[in-house]
């Protein structure tokens, strides 16, 4: 399962701003994604790590989580987020 990690279209960075906002200080933690979540990072660092390979993402990052996804949250700086399920 691959973790997609790009910049938004200005199309997307607009739709994305009517979501909800999620925030979280320097923390790590276990995650199960049991729906697809797509987040627009407003601030922050954050790597994950997922079976093998990990990625990392910051302000201004689009990232799409897929369905079923297991993986370790690493914030290395506090993270604020506009995130959608499904």
């Amino acid at each position: 399962m691959k973790i997609e990690v790009r910049k938004p279209t200005e199309k997307e960075r607009e739709e994305a701003s009517s979501w909800p906002v999620w925030e979280k200080e320097v923390s790590s933690f276990p995650w199960h994604y049991g729906e697809k979540e797509v987040c627009l990072i407003l601030e922050g660092e954050v790597t994950v790590k997922a079976g093998s390979g990990e990625v990392s993402f910051g302000s201004g990052d689009y990232v799409i989580f897929p369905e079923g996804l297991d993986c370790v949250w690493n914030i290395k700086k506090a993270v604020r987020k506009h995130y959608k399920f499904g």
